[in-house]
């Protein structure tokens, strides 16, 4: 077996253990949330020992942000989704992922990880938001990371509300909170900047 093929072997091997682990976290969060898990819980239902488990990750906060970064890896920005609705079909936004998979649905509904999932969603989509809000108005930065965090917080909490009671009419529901923030945040933006905004994002 040549070097290449043995490194393409552990790099199946080592994707396939990820992804089992990530997997089992889910599972047990699913069973008892996710402050109740242990790391040796985690490692005998997956059958893993403990040692090829801290080989790839430090703790179980570094799965839940390996899960959540590749679930934001896969989704458009919120930005993008609201301020572009010519391009809302094309757009894939992180709640959506969440709504068709009902194995993700704990990470809206575990209250224990309501900060780390915040705090993520913040690292990955508030640079560029603020950016672009802040460069198409007369935004100050406060004003523009305020808008972010008002519009994260309150789409968690809708989120939370439409899988705890079962909504059927998700899509429905979320082109009207979609509408409402975009005629907000338009009443913002300079008139000779939207089209140019709606452009360079389309792009």
């Amino acid at each position: 077996m040549g070097k290449s093929e043995k490194d393409g072997k552990m790099d199946r091997r080592t994707r396939y253990t990820r992804q089992l682990i990530r997997d089992t976290l889910l599972e047990l969060m699913q069973e008892k949330g996710f402050q109740r898990v242990t790391v040796t819980e985690l490692c005998k239902r997956a059958e893993l020992n403990r040692g090829t488990f801290y080989l790839h990750y430090l703790d179980l906060n570094d799965v839940l942000d390996d899960i959540l970064t590749e679930l934001m890896s896969q989704t458009t920005s919120a930005m993008d989704h609201v301020l572009c609705p010519n391009r809302q079909c094309a757009t894939y936004p992180f709640c959506d992922k969440i709504r068709q998979n009902d194995r993700y649905q704990i990470l809206f509904l575990d209250d224990s990880i309501t900060e780390h999932l915040m705090c993520k969603l913040s690292d990955v989509g508030k640079e560029a938001y603020v950016t672009y809000l802040m460069s198409h108005s007369l935004l100050t930065f406060q004003e523009a990371e305020a808008i972010f965090t008002f519009q994260m917080h309150g789409c968690l909490a809708i989120n939370r509300l439409m899988l705890r009671n079962h909504c059927a009419d998700w899509k429905a529901v979320q082109q009207t909170i979609d509408g409402l923030i975009r005629a907000g945040l338009t009443h913002y933006l300079l008139p000779d900047r939207m089209e140019a905004l709606e452009g360079g994002m389309n792009e």
